[in-house]
């Protein structure tokens, strides 16, 4: 900005956005005060940099301006998790599988875990198909995010809530 560049020449823009040539910094410069604005450069890396008279101030408030509008927009995703066991009963199933699609229609995605104990970790396969089944259940309302995977000694499925296309 105004002094700091440091190019001999820029590729000058006007405040209304015409391209007015490569001239020298130094006349940029001028140019700008002359304005009353600032001269800012634009892109360093081009060849000659690019510099654009504007107000810096304004330039500075109206980015700041779009980034909150950007994230005030955002949709905020949080992670819930269910926690099921390699010998859960179908009806302690069914209670977990109603929360889960609670969160999942809250649009929320859902971590799904369950903790091998002590030998039960020799039998992975019967955590597998309660994953599968879960999975399964679900299929209406979510989608799989991440297949059954283990980590240490839990095993984890990851869904997502399916999205209206509108």
């Amino acid at each position: 900005m105004n002094e700091q560049i440091r190019a001999k020449e820029v590729r000058l823009i006007s405040e209304d956005g015409d391209q007015l040539g490569i001239t020298a910094t130094t006349d940029a410069l001028h140019q700008a005060q002359d304005a009353g604005l600032d001269l800012v450069l634009i892109s360093a890396q081009a060849t000659p940099p690019v510099a654009k008279i504007m107000d810096f101030s304004k330039f500075k408030f109206e980015q700041k301006k779009k980034q909150k509008e950007a994230k005030k927009n955002q949709q905020q995703t949080t992670i819930k998790e269910v926690r099921l066991s390699p010998v859960i009963d179908e009806n302690d199933f069914n209670t977990k599988l109603k929360q889960a699609i609670k969160f999942l229609q809250a649009g929320n995605k859902v971590k799904v875990s369950i903790r091998f104990r002590g030998r039960m970790i020799t039998h992975q396969d019967v955590g597998r198909d309660v994953m599968d089944k879960f999975a399964e259940a679900t299929k209406e309302v979510a989608t799989v995010e991440q297949r059954a995977k283990m980590d240490g000694r839990q095993m984890f499925l990851q869904l997502a809530p399916i999205r209206d296309k509108k």
